[in-house]
């Protein structure tokens, strides 16, 4: 597989480094993914009882599942952010209302670049962009991924230092939230998994450190695909594991390239490891093309059928086919409930994030 091309973005906004995203406090009404005793359970209580982080509470790993803090396997289904250097305007009060409320995701994933424009261009500025999505999210009763959105290069270890910082701000910002996941390593690429290994077990020991509750992500091989994109597959993290608990290993698929063997590896990596699919699109490995509604289907059928968590890339309005709004929605917007501003893959995504249950395993 040839590598993902989400470094080819327009060079949106030069007021992107400036621009402050609005706060709210406000709670959405509308239901979170529950099973019916659950939402009976949280009746008449109030509106952030009845959101996915009022009802699930803190999230840990438990055996090669996700689980609430009753200990019960739940899955979450939500959406990424683009890179927040180029789209911080499609994240706007309205736009996360809706996301929360019309759409009713259980999480949301801030994806944090960090070369291509992102982190290291000026650190404070996307730590204080990221901790004010977090915020945002929360104040909605949304879970939220912290995303390190390494790329190029492929070693995380070419950006540890940087890592290290970014996760020690965030972690203090954040420790007493529990609604916080830290995603380590987007899509390490051209390196071994001893090596991504290596890097995860010093991240992970400065999260904990600050943030000891908190489900930690870790990205596999070959843009976090168990391998399989570079010949490999999921055994070599099987036999292999990090050295840390209450972690979850990232699968990334984008259904009209990564086929039956993609689905085969992420079926059986299911079975034995904790997995957390944190990006997935309806087109081609670049987020471009046509959608492959069917191929998606089938891995949204496993996924439910598992209790594989999963976010869908990505919650911009980006020409690309994989970004959810229409282009020039993020500059124009009108309202951001309803159809009107998706393109055929945000309607397609809206749709099973809002009505899971209309579609499905088999």
């Amino acid at each position: 597989m040839k590598q993902r091309l989400k470094l080819l973005r327009p060079a949106a906004m030069a007021a992107a480094l400036g621009g402050a995203l609005l706060l709210t406090t406000a709670v959405p009404n509308g239901p979170a993914h529950a099973t019916p005793d659950q939402r009976s359970a949280t009746a008449g209580q109030s509106a952030a009882a009845d959101t996915p982080v009022g009802i699930n509470g803190q999230l840990k790993v438990c055996g090669t599942k996700l689980c609430n803090s009753r200990g019960n396997p739940i899955q979450l289904r939500g959406m990424s952010t683009h890179g927040t250097q180029w789209y911080p305007h499609c994240l706007t009060s309205g736009s996360l209302d809706a996301l929360a409320q019309d759409w009713k995701a259980d999480v949301l994933r801030v994806s944090t670049y960090v070369q291509e424009g992102g982190y290291e261009t000026n650190p404070q500025h996307f730590t204080n962009l990221a901790n004010s999505l977090i915020q945002q999210a929360t104040d909605r009763g949304m879970y939220v991924i912290v995303d390190w959105h390494m790329l190029t290069p492929g070693d995380p270890h070419a950006n540890l230092t940087k890592a290290q910082q970014f996760f020690t701000d965030i972690a203090h910002r954040n420790k007493d939230k529990n609604n916080i996941l830290y995603e380590i390593a987007n899509e390490p690429s051209g390196v071994s998994w001893s090596r991504i290994k290596s890097y995860a077990e010093q991240i992970i020991p400065t999260i904990r450190a600050i943030d000891s509750d908190a489900p930690v992500l870790v990205g596999t091989r070959a843009w976090s695909s168990f391998g399989v994109s570079e010949g490999a597959n999921e055994s070599e993290v099987v036999n292999n594991p990090v050295r840390a608990s209450n972690i979850m290993y990232t699968f990334h698929f984008y259904a009209d390239s990564h086929r039956d063997e993609y689905l085969a590896t992420l079926s059986r990596a299911a079975d034995a490891l904790p997995v957390f699919v944190t990006e997935f699109g309806t087109q081609n490995y670049a987020g471009e093309g046509d959608n492959d509604f069917t191929m998606s289907q089938r891995y949204l059928d496993l996924m439910a059928s598992k209790k594989i968590s999963w976010v869908n890339w990505n919650f911009s309005d980006d020409h690309r086919t994989g970004a959810v709004f229409k282009t020039g929605t993020c500059d124009n917007p009108g309202s951001w409930v309803g159809t009107a501003p998706l393109k055929l893959a945000g309607v397609w995504i809206r749709d099973r994030i809002r009505t899971p249950d209309t579609f499905p395993v088999g």
